[in-house]
């Protein structure tokens, strides 16, 4: 049944639509923003394939380039791997999604969006979210939605709801906020070293700009939404959780109690194995029950000793942070590095400097667009005790390097003050929660070591959430564990000042703005306190780079001296290049950069350059090499590239006859420049050089 409904959404229209496309799928929706064009589909399994304890959910955003009247690059000319655009949105769908699907729901589960028209204006992301809620709406799928979503931007000191792409650059807000009807279910976004107070307003306006949104979605599951399919969930079998609660007695407590993270876990899973055996026997289907019934007494007696006595795994009170250490210029040859360890999770940062030309090129759907700036997170599987075969990144990976990344950008300085490309790579050694805010921590005092003059030092915190009914507990710093047994993970880094990156994912179906204010405000205690202990290790920038990075020297140049200093195919550059062994840049404005870690050398570039580009003075002697005869005097090359006229009458003081009686091609003489009339014809004397020589030997 074919059914389309519109709505005004910041001065645009959103339009919703099914029953057209892809009907096979078990819901389908077309939404359309201005001309950005993006199909949802959902696809889930009526039965379970496996037993599993977890929700099988695949999430891919996927763009097409015809979408923007492109065709892709490459030997195969097709659509590749995901780029990380596309693996960052498909995250931001999943977690927005995930947490509203009912509790012990097993079947396997697909969502779909592809763009398929991009009009440079509107964000494809938004609109790719709001289109899978809708299609679980309008699905027979069981889901606890709708979900809407907005990015909020603030441009001049005003909250703008889904600025035009090509404002954004004018915004210090841009934060994607997803939000079921009545609380917010996920955000992920940057500021521009913004306070909490404007972040809190930006939210909840998100919030309320939505509210049409989940209005159109459940219209459109009245007129043309499938009955929901029945699931029921497994009831856990009480007398198993008491036949299970007596057999641990209290020694789940005493192993709950050890602080460190692998010694409670060999106490905690060693625990488990021995009550599945004495409860489970042989019988397979009971042991895997009575190990659910364990795992559930674990989560629920955690969960009560931070709600009914604030004493978390590791001892701690809900606000304290566990021990931090920070060091800087760890490593010798690297142009800056940093180790920074909150308790167990221990980030390993490092800088390199580059010049433009190590520049990442980023072929998106709405163009092409260059880099200066990455940071790259690896998490190898040793960091938890695990082995693994190391792989590429994946989307764990690439989702925290993205936030860390967006979270010192704020504080970089301008390209005119500092011209270098810039990597930050993050290697985490230990993981015991929250390595991407140590990424924060490690890679801003790893800036500051390699000498960036960076605007300000950045930190940044994981906060937790344990909730039961009315009892509400906010967690600074939380362990891996307490992001497994709680119910949000909120990371907010920033400087002394104000935000620079947010991000929050939860497993309650929303968080209430009250919620929200103690977590931002406890997350500033925190950072503040973070910020202390790193300026202990390094309170401001080196003044100096590394000996080991390149220097950059920029200079300019008129456009139309470029192609002088390339040379015809760009044999003068190449000869420069080969001569100095520095690395040169030019760029179509005139601008040159020439980058070399050998003082000496730039300075032999710099003058090569000059020489090359250099414009004659009217007054001025010059060596010059004559170039040719003609009847009436000579061309000489004063400058590589920059000959003059010698007429015959300005040779010398006496009568010349003929040229060739005074000069001959390939002479070196002394001319002074006269004149450089508009069209940059220059005229010289032989005679007034030969004066002045005179007049300074007397």
């Amino acid at each position: 049944m074919y059914r389309k409904l519109e709505i005004e959404i910041a001065g645009r229209t959103l339009s919703l639509e099914t029953g057209r496309l892809a009907r096979q799928a078990h819901g389908a929706v077309l939404a359309q923003y201005g001309e950005t064009i993006v199909l949802a589909t959902v696809v889930s399994a009526y039965e379970a394939r496996a037993k599993t304890d977890f929700l099988p959910l695949t999430v891919d955003y996927q763009e097409k380039t015809f979408a923007a009247g492109k065709i892709p690059g490459g030997f195969f000319k097709r659509e590749g791997r995901p780029s990380e655009k596309e693996i960052l949105t498909s995250r931001l769908i999943d977690r927005a999604m995930r947490p509203l699907f009912p509790k012990g729901y097993d079947r396997e589960t697909q969502i779909i969006t592809t763009v398929l028209s991009a009009d440079r204006e509107n964000d494809s992301d938004m609109l790719a979210l709001i289109a899978a809620s809708t299609a679980l709406e309008i699905s027979d799928i069981p889901h606890l939605g709708p979900v809407a979503a907005v990015r909020m931007g603030r441009i001049n000191g005003s909250l703008v709801v889904n600025p035009q792409l090509d404002l954004l650059d004018q915004s210090d807000i841009s934060m994607v906020v997803a939000a079921k009807p009545d609380s917010i279910v996920m955000l992920e976004g940057g500021a521009n070293i913004v306070d909490e107070e404007t972040i809190l307003d930006a939210l909840f306006s998100a919030h309320e700009a939505m509210l049409p949104i989940f209005e159109v979605q459940q219209e459109l599951r009245r007129l043309a939404g499938k009955t929901k399919r029945e699931f029921k969930p497994k009831q856990l079998d009480e007398a198993l959780k008491a036949q299970v609660r007596d057999q641990i007695g209290t020694e789940l407590e005493k192993a709950l109690a050890i602080k460190g993270k692998k010694e409670r876990s060999t106490a905690v899973y060693g625990l488990s194995d021995r009550t599945v055996a004495a409860i489970g026997g042989e019988d397979p289907d009971r042991r895997a029950a009575v190990a659910e019934v364990y795992d559930k007494l674990v989560r629920e007696r955690v969960r009560l000793a931070i709600l009914d006595q604030d004493r978390r795994i590791d001892e701690r009170t809900s606000t304290e942070i566990r021990p931090i250490s920070a060091q800087v210029q760890v490593l010798p040859r690297t142009h800056g590095s940093a180790v920074f360890t909150r308790g167990e999770t221990q980030a390993l940062a490092t800088v390199t400097l580059g010049t433009s030309s190590d520049e990442q090129k980023i072929d998106a759907l709405l163009g092409e667009r260059y880099k200066k700036f990455m940071l790259h997170y690896n998490f190898p599987p040793f960091s938890t005790g695990e082995v693994k075969f190391l792989r590429g990144p994946g989307r764990r990976e690439i989702g925290h390097g993205a936030l860390a990344e967006r979270a010192l950008s704020a504080v970089l300085p301008d390209e005119e003050e500092f011209p270098y490309t810039i990597r930050v790579v993050s290697e985490i050694l230990e993981s015991n929660g929250s390595s991407s805010m140590a990424s924060v921590c490690g890679g801003s005092l790893a800036l500051m070591d390699a000498g960036v003059p960076i605007k300000a030092a950045v930190a940044g915190i994981a906060m937790g959430l344990v909730k039961e009914g009315d009892k509400v507990r906010v967690l600074t710093d939380i362990l891996g564990d307490e992001d497994h047994l709680g119910d949000m993970d909120f990371k907010v880094a920033g400087t002394a000042d104000g935000i620079t990156a947010i991000q929050m994912d939860n497993k309650v179906g929303g968080v209430t703005r009250d919620v929200m204010r103690q977590a931002l405000h406890q997350a500033r205690d925190a950072r503040l306190f973070i910020l202390g202990v790193m300026q202990k290790a390094l309170e401001s920038p080196r003044q100096e780079v590394s000996a080991y990075a390149p220097r950059i020297h920029t200079m300019r140049i008129k456009p139309d001296k470029i192609r002088d200093v390339i040379g015809p195919g760009g044999k003068v550059i190449r000869s420069i290049t080969e001569e100095t062994g520095c690395k040169i840049d030019i760029e179509d404005d005139g601008t040159i950069r020439i980058a070399s870690a050998d003082g000496e050398a730039m300075q032999r570039a710099i003058e090569i350059i000059q020489s090359i580009t250099a414009e004659p003075e009217v007054g001025r002697v010059y060596a010059g090499k004559v170039r040719k005869i003609v009847d009436f005097g000579a061309f000489v090359e004063i400058m590589p590239g920059t000959d003059g006229l010698l007429h015959i009458s300005q040779i010398s003081n006496e009568r010349v006859r003929r040229v060739e009686d005074v000069l001959h091609e390939g002479d070196e003489i002394q001319v002074k420049v006269l004149d450089v009339d508009r069209s940059g014809k220059i005229r010289l004397s032989m005679r007034e050089a030969q004066d002045e020589q005179t007049g300074r030997d007397q």
